[in-house]
């Protein structure tokens, strides 16, 4: 696993790449620098971003948005201290694929690391109450309703898996289809969706009661 880390702490930084080191994890670099950290992204496209939320010069937000135009599609994800409903929206908003705290143990951020890598989106136990919440105070709205008619079946049957929580290989053995084939599933949902993130998607197929408990 190759890991990018942009984190304007320098004690903390250099804490953490040690220990991802220890580990057996590639730290390809470890950045205080946000223009380091997303030029070196650009040019040797790590495997899993991790990104500070509060900086300096630019907000973790404003680096994942970055990362995004240039098209970069490799997992991000936030490793913040920050418990804001704000911010663990517009990070799964913006295409974060984790929102993980500082606090959380060595072991658990390793395992979350891996989860992220293996197309699994992570929020932090702690702020998931914060999620449905978030969720739940969303206002039904018929353009939203609307988009759902561009999806075939196939594509609302995976949007409502995507929404249970399952990863693309737990999806494809379900279905009985290829990890390959889910992904081109998951991308054309997020384009007719018009969305960045499979949170995003599983967030509005939730507010929209898109899945009942029957599919």
């Amino acid at each position: 696993m190759r890991i990018l880390l942009i984190d304007d702490h320098a004690l903390f930084r250099i804490g953490l790449q040690e220990l991802l080191q220890r580990r057996g994890i590639n730290v390809i670099g470890a950045f205080g620098n946000c223009e380091e950290g997303i030029a070196l992204a650009a040019s040797e496209k790590p495997d899993v971003v991790l990104l500070d939320m509060r900086m300096p010069d630019m907000s973790g937000i404003e680096v994942l948005q970055v990362l995004r135009e240039k098209g970069l599609t490799m997992p991000i994800a936030m490793l913040t201290t920050s418990r804001e409903e704000s911010d663990v929206i517009n990070s799964l908003q913006g295409g974060a694929q984790g929102y993980l705290l500082k606090d959380m143990e060595p072991d658990e951020l390793i395992n979350a690391l891996r989860a992220i890598l293996g197309g699994a989106t992570i929020v932090a136990p702690e702020l998931m109450g914060v999620l449905a919440k978030a969720v739940q105070g969303e206002t039904q709205t018929p353009s939203t309703r609307d988009i759902f008619a561009d999806l075939t079946p196939r594509e609302a049957e995976i949007l409502c898996l995507l929404a249970d929580g399952q990863s693309n290989k737990v999806i494809a053995r379900n279905l009985g289809i290829s990890d390959g084939t889910v992904k081109l599933h998951v991308k054309s949902i997020l384009r007719k969706l018009n969305v960045h993130s499979r949170v995003e998607a599983a967030v509005i197929a939730v507010e929209q009661a898109l899945c009942s408990r029957d599919q």
